[in-house]
């Protein structure tokens, strides 16, 4: 984009968590005037302030995006891989399901806070300048000024801006103003489940107490235990309940009633958490819901990306995955369009259907994990995929790959995944071993209903001026 006069553009950031740093530092590195506003203090002199899952699963989307913007050797120098899901059974039985052919497909559990300062150093470097302590509070459109409260004492100050970039999370105060300006056609889904952070400490040497390399699931029905592994050799363990119910959050509410809990379904976890229940009472219950939006942006004033224009739920470990591949395909449009209301709305028309189709995938996704990852048919509908992908590498690709290790659209993942499951759905059905599967039917229609997926384009420095 030619900017109209000869002076850079200046470009006014809201939110310096994931997206707004990156973002960030890509704008800075264009030589743009760079303010990000953030209504927390600065992590690297507060401590970070989670409030969400302090651990989160990078995967090649995101590597791509922080790739692009030469970031990929710090934050892989503080992650932990995870090879796939280890399941542990109902019945004590513990067992790895692979994400991928082998280590060269793998995600990758990340610190949430030091991955935001990793950002904002290099933000910073760049050239942004960051103000923290500022929360939104209004807009005046018509004299392109922003109110900003600083809420340590109260004090209001003032911003003028050309245009704008919400990336202040699914709260987005940014978003809520959009909404005044023009229909946004907001849709909110609860799940109507909620989520409680839990821990598993090192061990007393120091050392890990369980597998490591591995996000750990215990699969239970209409709920389930994960675990995400930390560099300190912590694991994260996040409880999924619904809301009502046996076992809900109204009933599971207190020491007592976690402990029984996790003696019941959970055992071998519990064994490995000492502090269960001061965890269980100290930390939030989170919500769970999905927000869609048909309207991300306001002329060329103003666009949202990230968890501003699209909040999902975690269960396909998207979340930041998707904000970073929004930044990427964000500064494309800007540098392709002759002007921000026509890189917007290019940026709009490209995401929205991607944003609906991981929403979507996320919410499946959540089935899977604890419904069907230990159900027979499951599992062998998954062993015929694996053969599959050997048979058929180009064209029959598992979705969570097409998902998780490939920068392909997700609607596309989202439409093979579909046909893929009816093809694996239709060769088990009444089958209980892999060898009764006719693969000469299955082959063709592999070949009929499947074309060959495009080879990845080479990666592009998109943080380049």
């Amino acid at each position: 984009m030619t900017p109209d006069s000869a002076v850079s553009p200046h470009v006014t950031v809201i939110g310096a968590g994931l997206a707004g740093a990156l973002l960030g530092l890509l704008l800075a590195r264009r030589g743009w005037q760079v303010d990000i506003f953030e209504r927390r203090p600065d992590p690297r002199v507060a401590g970070y302030e989670g409030g969400r899952s302090i651990n989160l699963a990078l995967a090649e989307r995101g590597l791509d995006a922080l790739r692009r913007a030469g970031l990929e050797e710090a934050v892989l120098a503080q992650v932990v891989m995870m090879r796939g899901r280890m399941v542990h059974f109902d019945d004590g039985r513990v067992e790895l399901q692979r994400y991928g052919r082998d280590d060269s497909e793998v995600i990758w559990s990340v610190h949430r806070g030091r991955l935001v300062m990793t950002m904002l150093d290099a933000a910073e470097k760049a050239g942004a300048r960051i103000h923290f302590n500022r929360r939104l509070t209004g807009v005046d459109r018509a004299k392109r000024q922003l109110e900003l409260v600083d809420e340590r004492d109260g004090s209001h100050h003032g911003h003028r801006w050309q245009v704008l970039f919400g990336s202040d999370g699914a709260g987005s105060a940014l978003r809520a103003w959009m909404g005044t300006q023009q229909t946004l056609g907001t849709r909110y889904e609860a799940l109507g489940h909620s989520y409680k952070e839990l821990e598993i400490p090192p061990a007393a040497d120091g050392g890990w107490r369980i597998e490591p390399n591995a996000l750990h699931i215990w699969p239970r029905g209409r709920y389930m235990c994960i675990a995400l592994p930390n560099t300190e050799r912590s694991f994260t363990v996040t409880l999924f309940l619904p809301n009502e119910g046996e076992p809900g959050f109204d009933t599971v509410h207190d020491a007592a009633s976690v402990r029984t809990l996790f003696e019941r379904d959970f055992p071998d976890a519990l064994a490995q958490m000492p502090t269960l229940e001061a965890d269980f009472l100290a930390h939030p219950t989170g919500l769970l819901a999905t927000l869609y939006l048909d309207r991300w942006h306001l002329e060329g004033e103003a666009v949202l990306l990230g968890d501003a224009a699209h909040p999902m739920v975690p269960f396909h470990g998207q979340g930041m995955n998707c904000a970073f591949e929004d930044c990427v395909a964000l500064m494309r449009h800007i540098d392709a369009a002759p002007d921000f209301a026509s890189a917007f709305a290019a940026f709009e028309r490209e995401r929205v259907p991607d944003s609906r189709a991981i929403q979507q995938m996320a919410l499946e996704n959540y089935l899977e994990m604890r419904d069907h990852v230990d159900d027979e048919d499951y599992l062998l509908q998954r062993e015929l995929e694996q053969l599959l992908a050997r048979r058929h590498p180009q064209r029959f690709v598992p979705r969570y790959s097409m998902v998780t290790f490939h920068t392909l659209p997700y609607s596309v993942a989202q439409q093979r995944g579909r046909v893929q499951r009816d093809i694996l759905v239709q060769a088990t059905a009444g089958l209980s071993e892999l060898s009764q599967v006719d693969m000469a039917t299955v082959d063709a229609q592999v070949i009929e209903r499947l074309a060959p997926l495009p080879q990845p384009a080479a990666c592009l420095d998109a943080g380049a001026a």
